[in-house]
Order: structure tokens, then sequence, then C-alpha cells
């Protein structure tokens, strides 16, 4: 008997007293907990997004859509960063005030070639307030997981309010889960059992984020 045959027959075994009426999983469960924690306006939701994202030792920046080229520009200079990695459909403006040399994401790069980059720039597919969680699915504007993961340094635009949302609940129900996604809160970090925090390990060192549209 191969393995396969072992695992399916476990299977089996595991469901012979499910009733052949029984319904489906996603009916069966309940879903009637709680959407959100409170009632919150959405310059509240907002504030709560970035006061967590600060918790979570991430830079926090506002800017109007005619700001955005020259902050990211000064945030680029500012990190000493000459090679900024963008997704292919990252709005060129974005980038254009910034004196760096742009890498696409490209198939063929390697995780070597990505750890010669100096930053990331790229949006995102939902902010969770309640959490301070960012959330990629690898959009045209996100690019592939690893140019978010290799790199030192990611700034990430959202765009308020269209893209925050007050709950994880509420980001579910926005992403599809058969998109490759990325929840990032915070810098990459761990701690040992002594709780030595070291930062970088599996991800960026430095997360900056941009709110586009909030005051």
């Amino acid at each position: 008997m191969s393995s396969r045959e072992r695992v399916l027959g476990r299977v089996r075994r595991a469901l012979a007293d499910v009733p052949a009426d029984a319904r489906p999983y996603e009916e069966a469960v309940a879903r009637d907990y709680l959407r959100e924690h409170g009632q919150r306006s959405v310059a509240e939701t907002v504030d709560l997004l970035a006061e967590n994202l600060a918790d979570y030792r991430a830079i926090v920046h506002r800017c109007a859509e005619e700001e955005l080229p020259g902050l990211l520009a000064r945030l680029l200079s500012a990190h000493g960063s000459r090679t900024v990695v963008v997704p292919p459909g990252l709005p060129a403006q974005w980038t254009a005030a910034a004196d760096v040399t742009l890498v696409q994401d490209l198939a063929a790069s390697t995780a070597p070639e990505l750890d010669e980059v100096d930053s990331v720039v790229t949006g995102c597919a939902v902010a969770v307030a309640e959490t301070g969680t960012i959330v990629l699915d690898g959009s045209p504007d996100q690019g592939r997981r690893r140019i978010t993961l290799v790199p030192d340094h990611h700034v990430c635009v959202v765009r308020v309010p269209d893209q925050v949302v007050p709950s994880v609940p509420r980001a579910l129900e926005r992403l599809d889960p058969a998109r490759p996604l990325t929840w990032i809160s915070g810098p990459s970090a761990t701690s040992d059992i002594e709780l030595d925090r070291v930062e970088g390990v599996h991800g960026p060192r430095t997360l900056e984020v941009v709110l586009l549209g909030g005051s």
C-alpha cells in the first residue's frame, strides 16, 4: 500500500460517520461573529491604522496625491537608496522625482540579486486598522512576494480611505483567497528565548507606510 492510499484511507475512516446529507462546511459553521469592534468614523479608522502601524515600529507618513512623488524621493534619499525595485503596475509618476535606478520586478530575478537592491516601493491590497496590518496580494502595483521580502527597506503606499478597513473580517471580505496574500505588521522582527529583538531576519528591516490622501 502506498503512502497516498494510507492517507486517503484515514480520511475515509474519519468521514465514515458524517451523514450523506451534511451541510457543507461553509454553511455549517456559524458566521455571526462581530465584523468589527465598535463604531468609528472614516477619519477615526485611519487614525487607528496610523497608531497601530507606529506601534509595530513602522514609520507612517501622510500626504496628498500631488505630494507623493516628492515625498517618495525624500524617503529614498534619506535612506541612501540608489536602486529601487518596482512592480510592473506601479504608477510611473510615483517615483519620477527620485534620483534612483529603477529595477524591474522580473521572474528571472534571484534572491541574491534582490538583496543588492536598496529599497522597494509598492502599493497594497488593503490595510487593517485594528491590527495595523498591510496586506499584499500580488496585484500589478505590488508585484511578486519576494520583492517585498528580500530588500531591506519597503515603502508601501496605502490609498486613504479606499484601501483602509477597520478589521480582519472586513479585509477578508475584500481579498481573494486564491491569490498569494502577504500580511505585514511592521518591519520583519523576531526574538530569541531571552526576548532579544532582532529586525530584518525574514523581511525588510525598515517599513515605511504612506497614507495617500490622508490629512
